[in-house]
């Protein structure tokens, strides 16, 4: 979801296929200079080929797309126009580890401190007293023509005010996400200078590379940017077709600016002439056009389904990572009998988490990766090193789970409804309701439409239990966002004035190593409180074909874009026909 947890809507889709990635956000330097790094000495036989199609199954692969315009704030925007639209910076995806770096970028809303790259800006500089930072857009940049929609034209300054202007005055912002923005000015044809209120560590995930950071032309406003027909951005690809229910089809923009340094020559992206993400709402239907080359890259297979496709389909090549979502069932916290500690601890130790991760899961997860995650680097503190009171939370205790009902008023248990996406697998929340029926405490499951389920949790309606998937986006944001008094996605209803401040000052603290120690702070704080059932978080992998060049895994090169990693593909047409495809 964003801000991006996992929406209801999202959430209605198998356990085992819908646990995505998100995380962390990190200072950007004071001054930054764009371009990616080139790859390591690639030999003759690497160098890319152009042409041919390359077919896609998305992390999103079971989900239409929401909308495509990002004045209606809809999380997945980046994800289903992230080929079309794109932002002020992105991930240097020369520093992944395919290409001899360090990073993954499996990560939904996480670039790291040394893996940013200006995409639109050539450059940036933060300056102090006001907080402010001035970009300098590259020029050349074009805008393909679009019949009926523009001309072909160059990106200038106006583009990029006119954009977050649309976002921060729609009706549908979340609360206070631009607040810490003071304005936002063109300063010269191909320069944008954003002036702050106050200081915000959050400021380039905000707007430099996040959910919502698309540049948007103002003719494709007139024309009415909520139709597909009308996209039109700076990105690699054009949007050619789109039927719900079935794919999304790009095709390469002809007057794309950017290029891939492969062994020292510069090569004109995109290197393929057509993108198509399929929308297969089936796993085995999914599996099988992965089996059978319909699919080049598969982004989300589950552990077990991978098993399968090691034995039927040795070919393929994959990794590995551990979801950077978390599945949850919220306890709201100001409804009886939640509002006593007692009650959900009761609740946490009531459920053998260790034994669903040897059976639901098959061993393929963790005990504890949420609300933050291990690939947070400094953020984040596994079990083994928190206090006894949270290490209590992860250990199965039917017997205290009862003392504790006892002691709380609830000798007999209790009986709460627990609201549910009426299309999403019921197994695991299943089998956690009959943990809870051992200690006298019996799930009534209501059944909700994902529509239903996500005006509930926006309006504060929700069931006493809520059931979601909730993806952690990036350190501070995985607390802002579930756990402070405005927070949007916050079906326990936590509401603590002193936890808000805290989070406050998180917010405003520049130095990245001190945040990290008011995040962990925080982190434990939450964890303790047990306004969630806290469950394993499982691992899960993405497969492609050999014939799949310039590419190792990575999912995402920002807030939920897989966009730039998919235009660095080129596909060995060679291979690929010597392969019987």
């Amino acid at each position: 979801m964003n801000d991006a947890s996992i929406p209801p809507a999202a959430a209605a889709e198998p356990d085992r296929r819908r646990l995505l990635a998100a995380a962390a956000l990190a200072w950007v330097p004071a001054t930054a200079t764009a371009g990616p790094t080139p790859h390591a000495g690639a030999s003759a036989q690497q160098l890319p080929q152009y042409g041919g199609t390359l077919n896609i199954g998305t992390v999103m692969h079971t989900m239409n797309a929401l909308s495509w315009d990002p004045s209606t704030w809809p999380w997945k925007f980046n994800h289903d126009t992230g080929l079309v639209y794109e932002q002020l910076m992105a991930a240097d995806l020369g520093k992944s580890l395919s290409r001899g770096g360090t990073h993954r970028f499996v990560a939904d809303a996480w670039l790291p401190p040394d893996a940013t790259r200006g995409e639109l800006a050539e450059s940036w500089v933060v300056r102090d007293n006001p907080f402010r930072v001035e970009f300098k857009l590259r020029k050349g940049v074009m805008f393909p023509a679009r019949p009926g929609v523009m001309e072909s034209r160059e990106l200038v300054a106006e583009d990029v005010v006119r954009s977050y202007e649309r976002l921060a005055r729609s009706p549908r912002a979340i609360p206070g996400y631009f607040d810490h923005v003071a304005k936002v000015e063109a300063t010269g044809r191909h320069s944008v200078l954003f002036t702050f209120k106050r200081y915000n560590s959050e400021w380039d995930y905000r707007f430099g590379w996040g959910y919502y950071s698309g540049i948007v032309p103002q003719e494709v406003v007139d024309a009415g940017a909520v139709q597909w027909k009308h996209a039109n951005g700076t990105g690699p690809f054009m949007l050619s077709d789109y039927i719900q229910g079935n794919a999304s089809s790009f095709v390469k923009n002809p007057v794309y600016w950017d290029k891939e340094t492969i062994a020292g020559r510069a090569h004109p992206l995109p290197f393929v002439d057509k993108i198509v993400y399929r929308t297969i709402k089936d796993e085995a239907t999914a599996l099988t056009a992965l089996r059978t080359g319909k699919l080049d890259v598969m982004e989300l297979v589950s552990a077990t389904a991978m098993e399968d496709l090691r034995r039927t389909t040795p070919q393929l090549q994959s990794s590995r990572w551990l979801s950077l979502a978390g599945t949850i069932v919220a306890m709201r916290m100001d409804t009886k009998p939640f509002d006593d500690l007692r009650v959900r601890r009761a609740l946490n130790i009531a459920v053998n988490k260790q034994e669903i991760i040897k059976h639901f899961y098959r061993g393929h997860a963790e005990l504890f990766a949420h609300p933050q995650h291990p690939d947070h680097g400094g953020y984040y503190e596994p079990l083994s090193a928190m206090p006894a009171s949270i290490q209590e939370l992860y250990a199965f205790d039917p017997a205290k789970a009862r003392r504790l009902l006892a002691e709380a008023g609830y000798p007999n248990g209790f009986k709460f409804r627990v609201q549910v996406a009426s299309s999403q697998n019921p197994d695991l929340i299943t089998l956690v309701a009959s943990y809870l029926q051992k200690v006298g405490v019996t799930v009534e499951l209501v059944l909700s439409e994902s529509g239903a389920m996500q005006k509930a949790l926006f309006s504060g309606t929700n069931e006493p239990g809520f059931y979601m998937v909730s993806s952690i986006t990036n350190p501070t944001t995985s607390l802002r966002k579930n756990f402070t008094s405005r927070a949007t996605f916050n079906p326990a209803r936590h509401a603590d004035p002193e936890f808000d401040k805290k989070v406050d000052d998180l917010l405003a603290e520049p130095d990245e190593r001190i945040r990290q120690v008011k995040v962990r702070l925080l982190t434990r704080e939450i964890v303790d409180k047990a306004p969630y059932i806290w469950l394993p978080v499982p691992y899960v992998y993405t497969a492609w074909w050999p014939w799949v060049r310039n590419y190792g895994g990575e999912l995402r090169a920002g807030a939920e874009r897989p966009g730039p990693i998919h235009a660095r593909i080129w596909v060995d047409q060679v291979l690929k026909k010597k392969m019987g495809y």
